[in-house]
């Protein structure tokens, strides 16, 4: 059944459209799909907010440099923090991790700092359930290691056990090539109302043997389909190592994404990548090029697309960018606005480490690239190589401000703009 849903609906009656259009799943996704309850306990895992471990986050906010006029705080401790989607309605901020929980953060009396941080839907047995986004019409999605599902009326239902659910996609790629290597996906809604995956693929460089089942399974690749049952899937992006992060410019709807690169290669070569998509069909190089124009030794004799398109920024090698978004608020001075914050996780086996910082892309009135500058950093200490946190992700909240992701930490962060006297 290929469902298109009306722009306004009740989110139960829709869930039932999502239900008969995906088969349920044994067990408890079951009875959710049936709206039933499963017998998890109501009173759902918190994690305090106080003490000496926001403490110490606090203090961590004391060794980042901003632009001047800027401020950053810390907004909630979150455990494995990762990629982050802002509610529309409530502006709960729910959060994903490379392990087991989604986070549900709420800032209940508007003072810009967490009052709750407590586990997401714990009915449902998650596995790497890092990506997550939001509808414009207020659906949440999860993007799990090898399964895509939907949550209608998420900001509605988070208070208990039992959640509203829906099957998209199970499973995202084929059983048998679930690797525990680049199995962190991320989501995106995209401006024809699909939704967009990033699908890693799980070697360093793949063998020439894996070519046909990657095109053809999206592996390596960023996939799109319907965002109710997971119809029209194709792969509308390939020659992609392991991307973590997109979004589209709503300016004129290009699609960007980063890109990690290949490692083993030297502390300096290949660049980290950002890439714009203007299309579907493109292919961004890998695995010929291990980042920017840099070509792998495992493919050097082998003859590389005619057609590739290399990467819009070339960031520097191993700083492992992840997540991005464009900035649309009017809290920011106005430099920022349509611009790109992506988030550099850092480097893990490099000899010097880079990256634990925050980056600004500019566009120009072509929507290609004008600039791209160090906006936050600080979270790593060049003296001695030791990382106090790691940022994840970069999202835009309701009022303008920024939150940052840190895995590391388990923290989130804000950063707001005060102006400067």
């Amino acid at each position: 059944m290929n469902i298109k849903a009306p722009t306004a609906v009740a989110a139960a009656a829709l869930l039932l459209l999502v239900a008969a259009a995906v088969p349920a799943s044994a067990g408890t996704i079951e009875k959710l799909l049936d709206m039933k309850t499963t017998g998890t306990p109501l009173e759902l895992d918190a994690v305090d907010q106080g003490g000496a471990r926001a403490k110490a986050l606090q203090a961590i906010t004391e060794r980042v440099n901003l632009p001047p006029g800027f401020e950053i705080s810390l907004y909630a401790v979150v455990p494995d923090a990762r990629h982050m989607a802002v509610g529309n309605n409530v502006g709960t901020v729910f959060v994903g991790t490379r392990k087991t929980a989604v986070w549900a953060v709420t800032d209940r009396d508007r003072d810009r700092v967490a009052d709750e941080v407590k586990r997401f839907a714990p009915s449902v047995a998650m596995s790497v359930p890092n990506g997550v986004c939001f509808s414009k019409d207020g659906f949440l999605y999860v993007a799990e290691h090898n399964r895509l599902l939907i949550y209608p009326a998420a900001e509605f239902f988070y208070e208990g056990p039992d959640v509203a659910i829906g099957v998209v996609k199970d499973p995202l790629i084929p059983v048998e090539e679930e690797s525990f290597n680049h199995g962190a996906r991320t989501c995106e809604i995209g401006p024809d109302d699909k939704i967009y995956v990033t699908q890693g693929q799980p070697y360093n460089v793949p063998p020439a043997s894996k070519s046909e089942l990657y095109d053809k399974s999206g592996i390596g690749a960023i996939v799109r389909m319907n965002r109710w049952n997971g119809s029209e899937w194709e792969v509308y992006a390939k020659g992609i190592r392991n991307s973590v992060g997109l979004g589209f410019n709503p300016a004129n709807g290009d699609l960007w994404f980063t890109d990690n690169q290949v490692d083993g290669m030297g502390d300096d070569i290949p660049p980290g990548e950002l890439n714009r998509s203007t299309g579907p069909g493109q292919h961004f190089g890998f695995p010929w090029f291990g980042g920017g124009k840099a070509r792998t030794n495992e493919y050097k004799d082998s003859e590389p697309p005619v057609d590739v398109t290399f990467p819009a920024v070339e960031m520097v090698a191993h700083a492992a960018d992840l997540g991005m978004t464009f900035y649309t608020g009017k809290m920011l001075p106005a430099k920022y606005r349509g611009g790109i914050f992506s988030a550099q996780h850092g480097s893990w086996n490099r000899t010097e480490p880079v990256g634990a910082r925050i980056m600004f892309t500019s566009l120009n009135e072509e929507g290609g690239v004008a600039n791209t500058e160090v906006f936050a950093d600080g979270w790593l200490n060049e003296e001695t190589g030791e990382y106090f946190g790691r940022p994840v992700d970069v999202v835009q909240y309701l009022d303008g401000s920024l939150l940052v992701s840190d895995d590391t930490a388990g923290a989130i962060y804000r950063i707001s703009y005060k102006g400067i006297e």
